[in-house]
């Protein structure tokens, strides 16, 4: 069979396949390999900027240009060469390095200058530096932008529902009023505080060699300070530059980085399911797309399905990032090659994220609230207001103000008048009794519209 989105074997490149398509630039095997080039050429263009190097000459308007073309127009053919020679080599770094020489040798560079393309470099030095480049670009390119995307959308909903009540539910049991909005707030909050931890995650990278020690680089020019070369080449890149480690970079700053978009994925499950229960019990409508079916057998079904894909995939990317969060930092000794298997899933694991993120943004985008169902839901339950009761006797020192309500509330429906009655027999003053009296579950619901209206400030003041 020819590889399709019906034969692909990933539904990402599957079914999935057209949703992601922008992604095949960013984490696929080609991705690494032009960032394997992007870090080859500037280690070489950092060596033939020493001094200390006179075997590597400045090069020449020529040259640069070569050096240029290929950094800045790296193309799939390019990446196609690069796996003919791999089925040679067996070796994927070491095809990218013949790839270059290929390259540049065309463009007249000559072949003693080629000899420092990956000059003392463990396949390692270019890895960890790809990797974390590529991580970088997906953060800024695309996990940032989306999400800053879902916390805008949610800010919107917060202000627009600030206002409307809804019966709260503690251990699923009717519970103190709150907001729609405020519930949404809520999320908006956790989201915020959770990009802020992934947009700050530091991604390190080390050019140290074979073991961290710079053996081969002071082999060849022991007067030369590899250390302070290899930290401003590191920084020059964009990354922060590691001092100690073995022939890996111990991918701890990995783990950090999947850990936080992790909990962003599990922030939002949680949201999914509460939506799904709320439009379950009909506090949302979702709005209907002409052509489209909801079941194979009941016509009337609107299903949450963007909810439900969104809480699966969700759940299958935090089960890959959770596995690489745990594995890249554990390497035998001075390495093994375990990481550079597990680190293939990157692309998988933040695709995966992306696309639970897209179809909970495109659920959010079909809800409507239904007010009736929530004054219905807050007019049934008059028994919430029991709390707002009991404090205010405790505030006026009425005797056993819990017991008493409890007695009269617990575990049963009671209605408004009832509340009432009981409310007129207080020995509490006159304006505390008209206040209670006077509530509704769907005015007691504190400050929550408050605190739902400001949501988007509280968020810009800490961006």
């Amino acid at each position: 069979m020819n590889l399709s989105e019906l034969t692909a074997i990933s539904p990402l490149d599957g079914r999935y396949g057209p949703k992601l398509a922008r992604l095949r630039g960013r984490v696929s095997e080609f991705a690494l390999i032009r960032y394997r080039v992007i870090v080859e050429l500037h280690w070489l263009q950092r060596l033939a900027s020493l001094a200390e190097v006179p075997e590597l000459p400045p090069f020449d308007a020529e040259a640069c240009a070569a050096i240029n073309a290929l950094l800045e127009g790296f193309s799939e053919s390019d990446a196609q060469r690069v796996k003919a020679i791999e089925s040679t080599t067996n070796h994927d770094v070491k095809a990218v390095e013949y790839l270059i020489k290929e390259k540049l040798g065309q463009a007249g560079i000559p072949a003693a200058s080629l000899e420092f393309v990956h000059f003392a470099c463990t396949s390692e030095d270019i890895n960890n530096l790809s990797y974390a480049l590529m991580l970088r670009d997906m953060r800024s390119e695309e996990l940032l932008p989306r999400l800053d995307s879902i916390i805008g959308t949610l800010c919107t909903m917060a202000e627009t529902w600030a206002a409307e009540s809804m019966l709260a539910r503690t251990h699923g049991q009717p519970a103190s009023p709150t907001t729609m909005g405020k519930e949404i707030a809520n999320v908006a909050w956790r989201l915020h505080r959770q990009r802020r931890q992934l947009a700050h995650v530091g991604l390190a990278g080390k050019m140290n060699g074979a073991v961290g020690n710079y053996n081969a680089h002071l082999a060849a020019y022991p007067d030369i300070d590899w250390e302070s070369v290899a930290h401003r080449f590191v920084e020059s890149l964009g990354l922060e530059w590691n001092p100690y480690t073995t022939q890996i970079e111990p991918h701890d700053c990995l783990a950090e980085y999947f850990a936080a978009v992790q909990r962003v994925n599990t922030i939002l499950i949680d949201f999914s399911r509460d939506v799904w229960s709320y439009i379950s019990i009909g506090y949302f409508r979702q709005k209907t797309k002409a052509g489209e079916v909801g079941s194979s057998t009941m016509p009337h079904k609107v299903n949450p399905i963007d909810f439900e894909n969104a809480e699966g995939n969700l759940g299958v990317a935090n089960a890959l990032l959770e596995h690489l969060g745990g594995k890249l930092p554990v390497s035998r000794w001075q390495r093994d090659l375990t990481d550079s298997t597990v680190l293939r899933n990157v692309g998988s694991a933040l695709a995966y994220s992306l696309l639970g993120w897209d179809s909970l943004q495109r659920g959010l985008g079909k809800l409507e609230l239904a007010p009736a169902q929530l004054a219905a839901d807050l007019e049934a339950n008059q028994e919430v207001l029991a709390e707002a009761i009991q404090t205010v006797m405790r505030r006026h020192a009425v005797p056993e103000p819990y017991e008493k309500l409890k007695a009269l509330t617990r575990g049963q429906r009671i209605s408004a008048s009832a509340l009432r009655d009981f409310i007129a027999t207080l020995d509490i003053p006159e304006e505390a009794r008209a206040r209670l009296a006077a509530m509704t579950p769907g005015s007691y619901t504190g400050n929550a519209a408050e605190q739902a209206q400001r949501i988007r400030a509280r968020i810009a003041s800490e961006a």
